[in-house]
Parts: structure tokens; C-alpha cells; sequence
């Protein structure tokens, strides 16, 4: 069974940069992908990434967040950078572990795994 356990979340003033990590255990070969929730928001994508290294990103941190995957490590990992307060959210590392199709995607219902999140908070 793969578990999932988020850190490097933080409060950060706009314009600053967080790291996220996201340590899996098990079979994670498929999709993976970072999600967030703000407050009365519902979970979004955010970035994703397949077992081919094909990545998509969701246009409002395109050009800021970067996602990347140690394989040997089995560590999914979340670059952000120029904060604002709009990202302030819990961020979810999520895996599809049920297929092993390529494509990343940002369709929340894909994911059967999911970590506990870590609070990211961005002040103005």
C-alpha cells in the first residue's frame, strides 16, 4: 500500500519561495501530482507529472512552480517560487496508483492516494 507524507510547508511573505516535498512509499510508478485547498475552495491541481516525465501545470502558477520526481528517492517535489497571498492553501500530494497510463493530468477523481497536506501561507 503507498502512503504519502507531505513536508516544507510554511508561511512565506509574497514574493518568497517554498520547496515541497512529498516522501512515497510503495509502488508509485504512475501519475503523481501536487493539489491544493484554500478555505471554502474546492481542491484544485496544481502541477503533475507521469511516469514518462510528462508534466502539466495549472495556468495560475505557470512560470513559478515547478514539479519534479527522484525516482531513486520515490520523492515528488514542489518548487515554488514568487508567493502570493492567492496560493495560501493546503497542499495535497496525490498518486494514481490503479493504472499506469501516461499523460499527467489535474482531474482530482484520477487520484486513489492521498498525503495529510501541509499548510502553505503567504502574507501580503
Amino acid at each position: 500500500q503507498v502512503q504519502l507524507v507531505e513536508s516544507g510547508g510554511g508561511s512565506v511573505q509574497a514574493g518568497g519561495s517554498l520547496r515541497l516535498s512529498c516522501a512515497a512509499s510503495g509502488y508509485t510508478n504512475g501519475r503523481m501530482g501536487w493539489f491544493r485547498q484554500a478555505t471554502g475552495k474546492e481542491r484544485e491541481g496544481v502541477a503533475a507529472i507521469d511516469r514518462d516525465g510528462a508534466i502539466i501545470y495549472a495556468d495560475s502558477v505557470k512560470g513559478r512552480f515547478t514539479i519534479s520526481k527522484d525516482n531513486a528517492k520515490n520523492t515528488l517535489y514542489l518548487q515554488m517560487n514568487s508567493l502570493t497571498p492567492e496560493d495560501t492553501a493546503i497542499y495535497y500530494c496525490a498518486a494514481d496508483t490503479r493504472r499506469l497510463g501516461t499523460g499527467a493530468s489535474l482531474f482530482v477523481p484520477l487520484y486513489d492516494t492521498w498525503g495529510q497536506g501541509t499548510q502553505v501561507t503567504v502574507s501580503s
